[in-house]
């Protein structure tokens, strides 16, 4: 899948069962969006006789860390990584990165990576926002649905989300994972009467007959159809009435783990 929008060119790399590699390249250069499996990232370059210039780490699990050390080494480029003393970055000597923190790209025009925080799925979970339109959101949100808890707390991702949610609404979300037919089946066991959410569940479906990804997704349809940015909305239902955004929330994610 391809995305092409001002003079940069995303691709999606399935890895694994159901991740995304996003990689983003401008006149015969790369980068790497959470690279977990170096050899599909090699391929990739190889294929589009590809430069790799840098690698953008959102946080350290495997599947989205484990082949960074590698692809740094083969290609002696940076990699950015969140600012916290996990050991996955310190074996890349990575360069630490936070909220705020603006990275350019030598070979990549104008073109400007603005980082994020974002506390949840990890505590040291951040993401990266290109020219204010891409938001690479790792595990963060996803379509329709968003990151399991790991370390954060169900406060800390019920900010995270609403951070995200702030931006424009046309930004792409470019997430790590295809879950979204599963999260929309979800969705629409507490969001049932959203009539968004039920022609969105006809378009995924569509799409994944055809075995297309459903990502990148725009920020307007997720505010229009994932429960974990509709918890006011959803606070005036009679199943969660007058209940606070952040209590919505709690017990949505709870559901969730056991859907």
């Amino acid at each position: 899948m391809h995305d092409t929008s001002a003079s940069i060119e995303i691709t999606a790399l399935p890895a694994f069962s159901d991740n995304y590699l996003w990689l983003i390249e401008h006149n015969g250069h790369a980068l790497i969006v959470d690279p977990g499996d170096a050899e599909v990232v090699e391929q990739a370059l190889a294929a589009a006789q590809l430069q790799l210039d840098g690698i953008l780490l959102t946080h350290h699990h495997a599947d989205h860390a484990g082949g960074a050390a590698a692809l740094q080494q083969h290609w002696q480029c940076p990699a950015y990584a969140p600012y916290s003393d996990h050991p996955a970055y310190q074996a890349l000597q990575a360069i630490r990165v936070k909220q705020g923190d603006t990275m350019t790209f030598a070979h990549f025009g104008a073109l400007t990576c603005e980082v994020l925080s974002l506390p949840g799925h990890t505590l040291d979970h951040i993401a990266y926002y290109l020219n204010h339109q891409h938001l690479f959101s790792g595990d963060v949100l996803f379509g329709a649905g968003c990151g399991r808890l790991f370390e954060g707390t169900p406060a800390q991702m019920h900010a995270s989300l609403q951070h995200i949610a702030a931006l424009p609404p046309d930004t792409l979300i470019y997430a790590a994972h295809e879950y979204t037919a599963h999260n929309i089946a979800f969705a629409q066991t507490v969001d049932t009467d959203n009539l968004n959410l039920q022609q969105r569940a006809q378009h995924t479906a569509a799409l994944r007959a055809r075995q297309l990804p459903t990502l990148p997704t725009t920020l307007a349809l997720e505010l229009a159809t994932n429960p974990f940015l509709r918890c006011e909305a959803l606070s005036q239902l009679p199943a969660f009435l007058h209940w606070p955004a952040l209590d919505v929330f709690t017990e949505l994610r709870a559901r969730r783990n056991q859907f």
